[in-house]
């Protein structure tokens, strides 16, 4: 490169601000292009929502819609990225010394030109004034840190593996949901069921009373409590169809989608007829807890934040050894040219002892991120166990509801029988209705709740899912 006086020095000035544009013009566009697409959305107007019509019906289409859809995945996802272009930028202040030796050069252009009148008293001072264009180039070498970057490269690295096991997190805990979401509305579903086929028993049962009535066999006090019994039959429909409602806006959420763009989900068949997504398992709290504690991502997420905060502590004590430098540079003033070279050890002598209190907070920092880790694996044995309590009791519960509803139907073919020919009185027949309406529920609920332990089980073992859709 070759400069002479009479070169203009706001040419000069355009041509280096025209490098670092196109240095990083490719940067700087994808920025804008980023700020365009949210332009709108900060500004109030309706964000994009994904189509309801890709969610399918059983729960494992249902959990794919929802990992490729919920912002919340997105979120996890931009971690990951955030916590790896962190990673990039440390890297590009290795020593040469490192394992990446050209991070350690930095280079720095300067340009510039200045001009001043003749010294002369301010009553004298003339508008004519003169000057020189410069021009500088520097090159500097960070030799030797003694660790500080490495030390920050491996506590990055383990931020980085936290960011990427918190996004296997995510999608377990997004899984989780979506089930508690889908079988709680296809409970709601059997269980509307149930309601409406309790309500035409109870109609029924009005129907026959008034028969009886009017035939002289039965008294009117029969027909009132038949028309209450139909009256909480209505109620309780009125009920189950609100909880139809509430459930399927919970899954629309669980789904990333607005609260009334659900899909449509296939309901019970018949009151004998449940949607099942998960086989039965039979391992136990003590088997689960030995395989979670090493396989549960946030097991290995807090293990990784001890190793980061590890490295913390090694990136503090190599922050009190100074840093060895050298640096070459080339300057040009109209009309002369030089350059420089050296090197350098720069040793911070005292700064208030903040450095070394920076090494004691990193300790400090490093024996929480310890109790952190112990905590939570506290949390996960009692979490494990509470949910192998919880299906274990819904394995027991939906058992002993079989048997009731098998006792119950018995009950209330008997009891119609002899209503029928005056032997049961009313009574007996709206506790009859009762038990068997009851008896039902009671299975559905008992049925959802052992599919809802498996899937906490599955989320706190961090176990990929088998699906079995099928109805039972």
């Amino acid at each position: 490169m070759h400069l002479t006086s009479h070169t203009s020095p706001l040419a000069g000035i355009a041509l280096l601000a025209a490098l670092c544009v196109f240095c990083g013009c490719g940067t700087v566009r994808n920025a804008q292009s980023a700020q365009e697409r949210i332009a709108g959305m900060a500004e109030g107007e309706r964000s994009l929502h994904p189509d309801k019509a890709g969610a399918g019906t059983t729960l494992e289409e249902n959990v794919a819609f929802a990992l490729a859809n919920r912002p919340s995945m997105q979120e996890a996802r931009l971690d990951v990225e955030d916590a790896r272009l962190a990673l990039k930028q440390l890297s590009a202040d290795a020593p040469l010394a490192s394992a990446t030796p050209w991070n350690s050069f930095s280079a720095d252009a300067t340009l510039g030109h200045s001009e001043s009148s003749a010294s002369a008293h301010f009553d004298h001072l003339k508008s004519k004034t003169s000057g020189k264009a410069s021009f500088s180039l520097s090159l500097d070498v960070l030799l030797w840190d003694f660790g500080r970057n490495n030390a920050a490269v491996r506590a990055q690295c383990e931020r980085v593996l936290a960011s990427e096991l918190n996004l296997v997190k995510s999608g377990f805990d997004v899984f989780e949901e979506v089930s508690q979401a889908y079988f709680t509305r296809l409970q709601s579903d059997a269980i509307l069921s149930v309601a409406i086929t309790n309500r035409a028993m109870r109609s029924e049962h009005l129907a026959r009373a008034e028969e009886r009535l009017d035939a002289g066999e039965a008294q009117r006090l029969d027909v009132l409590r038949a028309r209450l019994d139909l009256a909480e039959a209505d109620e309780a429909v009125v009920a189950a169809t609100n909880d139809v409602v509430t459930s399927t806006a919970r899954l629309a959420a669980s789904l990333g989608l607005e609260a009334s763009s659900a899909p449509d989900l296939p309901g019970a068949l018949s009151l004998e007829d449940a949607v099942r997504a998960f086989s039965s398992t039979y391992s136990t709290s003590k088997e689960l807890f030995d395989f979670a504690r090493t396989n549960s991502p946030a097991m290995k997420i807090a293990r990784a934040r001890l190793r980061a905060a590890s490295a913390d502590v090694d990136e503090a004590v190599a922050n009190l050894m100074p840093r060895i430098s050298a640096t070459l540079g080339l300057n040009w003033t109209d009309p002369l040219w030089y350059w420089r070279w050296g090197f350098s050890a720069a040793q911070n002598l005292f700064s208030g002892f903040s450095h070394l209190t920076a090494v004691d907070r990193a300790v400090v920092a490093m024996d929480k991120a310890a109790a952190a880790l112990e905590t939570a694996e506290l949390q996960l044995s009692l979490d494990i166990e509470l949910a192998v309590a919880e299906r274990d009791n819904a394995r027991e519960a939906l058992a002993s509801a079989e048997a009731s509803v098998i006792s119950a139907k018995d009950n209330l073919d008997t009891v119609q029988e002899e209503f029928s020919i005056g032997d049961a009185s009313r009574v007996e027949y709206s506790e009859a209705t009762a038990d068997y309406a009851t008896a039902l529920s009671n299975r559905v609920k008992a049925f959802y709740r052992g599919q809802l332990a498996e899937a906490a089980l599955f989320n706190l073992a961090g176990v990929v899912p088998e699906y079995m859709q099928e109805s039972k």
